[in-house]
C-alpha cells in the first residue's frame, strides 16, 4: 500500500490527492505534521532515491523561511539536516508517495504520471 504523506490544508497536497483519487490509486494517508518522518526514514528514503537533499526541504515555508536555512543548510552536514528535517513536518517538502518500489516528493503530475504507470 502506498503512503501519501502530507499537510491536509497544502493545497498542492489536495490537488496530489483529487489526482491520485481520480486514477483510483489506493493509499494510507499520513499528515506530515501529527506524524512527521522520521530521522530513519528520511535517511533511507535520500539514500535509495537519488533526489538532492535541498529537495526534502519545504523551501517555500514559513519555518524554512523564519529558520533561514537557505544560508544555514550549505554549511550543514547530510546527518544534521536529515535530523533537522525530522525535528518538525513543517520542514518537509510534501506531498511524498512512498511505497516498496515509488518514492515521489512534490508533485510534479508528469512525474507521477510516468513512476506509477
Amino acid at each position: 500500500m502506498l503512503q501519501f504523506i502530507c499537510y491536509p490544508k497544502c493545497t498542492t497536497c489536495q490537488k496530489a490527492q483529487k489526482w491520485l483519487d481520480e486514477k483510483g490509486i489506493e493509499y494510507e494517508i499520513r499528515d506530515i505534521k501529527l506524524d512527521n518522518p522520521k530521522y530513519e526514514e528520511l535517511k533511507k528514503w535520500y539514500h535509495e532515491n537519488g533526489y538532492e537533499l535541498k529537495k526534502f526541504f519545504n523551501t517555500s515555508g514559513l519555518l524554512y523561511k523564519s529558520m533561514e536555512l537557505k544560508g544555514r543548510l550549505p554549511a550543514m552536514s547530510e546527518e544534521e539536516q536529515l535530523r533537522l528535517l525530522a525535528t518538525d513536518g513543517m520542514l518537509v517538502k510534501r506531498p511524498m508517495l512512498v511505497g516498496d518500489d515509488v518514492f515521489l516528493i512534490g508533485f510534479k503530475e508528469k512525474e507521477w504520471e510516468e513512476k506509477l504507470k
